[in-house]
């Protein structure tokens, strides 16, 4: 494995600045670490020509351009698991997708591409091997899709979050870069006042984070309902980011003022004040939450979702949890199991402290900048 922490210079074809496309999204845990990367090309060549390629309907249609950057939407979506009508049009529009990502790169003449997972990468990565175009795959999670471990056989470097992916690609191929993260949402440092100021939490009692991602969980949110008099009575101050899909009825059932150590909010606009807020944290176990989690070095509780491709959250966790880095509650045992073991956690110190340190020792805190340079290399190289 090279060293990627070495200065590129940045050039395209014939000495310009690159041209790159990005590809990928459907969740924000692709979308954020895309646009991380593309800002850290932009930081090494302000004249990058970056743009985006996602899938229409999906988010990264909204969040991309509000980051600044141009995007382009393909048809496509993923197999519909348990539905043989909604999965009859796939074909016709995975190859549709492949012709207008030909399109694509004849109009736009990228110097390379990468792809960040999601339902456009596969279209675009497949076109850019049709037209001789280099391109790098980041792949988030512990276990690999199939389609990525197909497009990895013919991508110039596969940058990695998590050990033993030889099993999936190319050993030559592969470079341990980490995740990219939203570099403002693990800034905590010097924080936990202003984050209990914010949440009108004490400083003399201990508080827990339960986050769902934007969307929200509906298994923690049935466990957090079910527990949340244990978890009060127990003098515990609750943040709970509800989501968007579940945040009314929670409101509907609770009041707006069940209790004041109760904090209930749809959604978090300030993640950095969460995170510092919080002595433990309970969450869902996608590849860019988990990156942040190891970037901000607190205890984590994971309660993977069960409700994604090849059950990927599952291995990320196990992953942690085998570097004693994590604790790993089962998604069909958590309403019964989770605030349980929360408060468990909240009287052992000593693990607490082996949780902080081994998760800490896991981040990567600088994967966009590393990425960009294993670009940059792949450009120069070509």
């Amino acid at each position: 494995m090279k060293d990627a922490t070495q200065k590129h210079p940045l050039q395209g074809a014939g000495g310009a600045s690159p041209r790159i496309i990005i590809s990928g999204g459907g969740t924000g845990g692709h979308i954020f670490p895309a646009i991380s990367i593309a800002n850290a090309l932009k930081n090494i060549d302000p004249n990058t020509e970056i743009l985006f390629v996602g899938a229409n309907g999906r988010m990264e249609m909204d969040k991309v351009p509000a980051a600044g950057y141009k995007i382009i939407g393909l048809d496509i979506q993923g197999i519909q698991r348990g539905s043989i009508v909604k999965n009859l049009m796939f074909p016709v529009k995975l190859a549709n997708s492949v012709r207008k990502a030909i399109k694509i790169i004849k109009d736009f003449k990228p110097d390379a591409a990468v792809g960040v997972g999601g339902y456009a990468s596969g279209p675009l990565l497949y076109a850019a091997s049709l037209k001789g175009i280099p391109y790098l795959i980041q792949e988030q999670n512990s276990y690999a899709g199939i389609t990525n471990k197909w497009l990895g056989k013919h991508a110039q470097k596969i940058c990695v979050a998590f050990d033993g992916m030889e099993k999936f690609f190319p050993a030559d191929k592969i470079i341990k870069t980490g995740n990219p993260i939203r570099k403002d949402a693990v800034n905590i440092a010097g924080k936990h006042m202003q984050a209990l100021e914010l949440y009108h939490l004490s400083h003399f009692k201990k508080t827990i984070l339960i986050t769902g991602g934007s969307l929200g969980a509906r298994t923690l949110n049935n466990s957090i309902m079910n527990g949340i008099d244990k978890l009060l009575a127990a003098d515990v101050q609750v943040i709970w980011q509800t989501g968007k899909f579940y945040y009314k009825s929670i409101i509907e059932k609770l009041g707006e003022n069940y209790h004041p150590d109760l904090q209930i909010r749809e959604f978090l606009t300030r993640m950095d004040l969460a995170y510092a807020a919080a002595d433990i944290i309970i969450s869902r176990a996608g590849a860019g939450t988990i990156a942040e989690l190891c970037a901000i070095k607190k205890p984590v509780i994971l309660v993977p979702s069960p409700n994604v491709a090849e059950d990927h959250q599952t291995k990320n966790a196990l992953a942690l949890v085998h570097e004693n880095a994590a604790v790993f509650v089962a998604d069909r045992d958590a309403e019964e199991k989770l605030v349980d073991r929360a408060l468990e956690l909240f009287e052992d110190r000593d693990l607490q402290k082996k949780l902080s340190n081994n998760i800490g020792k896991m981040a990567m805190p600088n994967a966009d900048e590393v990425i960009a340079k294993e670009l940059i290399q792949i450009i120069s190289n070509n």
